[in-house]
């Protein structure tokens, strides 16, 4: 069976597959101080729960965008699982798909992940938009290569620092308000902070694919994805699995059959 671990700035999210079957997925908040031993013991119970043993592990793979966490994730497979891991990012390791960019090496692992995942799963060329910490939009050529994209703050984040300068609002859900125009503080914060989003989602798609200068399908993943997909016309598919799909064909490409 084969461990996948994808470690983003917020959470870090662990799956097993048995073949292309999952049989198991976990979340943990990210914090590059939890050891391996700290790791091991929190999943192993949780493994446990779904019949799951360490000696059913043989083989991982980590995408990573908090260098940190790392170290102690690669401790994790070698020393409790006994495998050396698949580093996505690493000199040698085969995406089967090219990074366009100015500086290749500094492509987030999550958004090339992200790209093998999609142009394996859609009609290229895409535009990939990832939910996270950050709201990144990613765009795969017709050939299924990473060509570049944009970052824009993550919702959450967005909340966060509106609520940090202005002490007098309070914290809100995130959700579509009935109107646009709010009648009270909450509703004017959610109608700004929702509509807001999807004006920003709607914007540069529109600009991205004005640009790339052909029609472009759109693909939503992370948490808040199914929110604003219900939201707007130009999200075509939602697809939380991605970011994991994308680990399970890396390896497989990565390992000697």
């Amino acid at each position: 069976m084969l461990l996948a671990i994808d470690a983003g700035n917020t959470n870090v999210v662990f799956a097993i597959y048995d073949g292309d079957r999952q049989r198991g997925i976990w979340r943990t908040a990210t914090d590059p101080k939890r050891t391996s031993d700290e790791y091991m013991v929190w999943l192993t119970h949780l493994m446990a729960l779904k019949g799951l043993k360490p000696v059913d592990i043989h083989g991982a793979i980590i995408a990573s965008v908090v260098p940190g966490a790392t170290f102690n994730l690669k401790r994790l497979c070698k020393d409790h699982f006994g495998c050396e891991p698949v580093i996505v990012g690493q000199p040698g390791v085969d995406l089967g798909a090219k990074a366009l960019v100015d500086r290749p090496e500094e492509v987030g692992a999550d958004r090339l992940v992200n790209t093998v995942a999609a142009a394996a799963t859609y009609k290229t060329p895409l535009i990939v938009i990832d939910f996270g910490t950050a709201t990144t939009f990613d765009v795969v050529d017709a050939d299924g290569n990473y060509c570049g994209g944009v970052i824009a703050p993550g919702l959450n984040l967005s909340l966060e620092a509106l609520q940090m300068a202005a002490s007098k609002l309070p914290r809100v859900e995130i959700q579509p308000p009935a109107e646009v125009i709010g009648k009270n503080t909450i509703a004017c914060m959610q109608s700004g902070i929702f509509w807001g989003y999807v004006g920003l989602i709607e914007g540069l798609v529109a600009r991205i694919r004005a640009e790339y200068g052909e029609p472009m399908r759109v693909v939503a993943t992370g948490g808040l994805a199914v929110l604003f997909a219900k939201a707007t016309h130009v999200i075509e598919h939602t697809d939380n699995e991605l970011t994991l799909r994308g680990l399970l064909l890396i390896h497989k490409r990565n390992t000697v059959q």
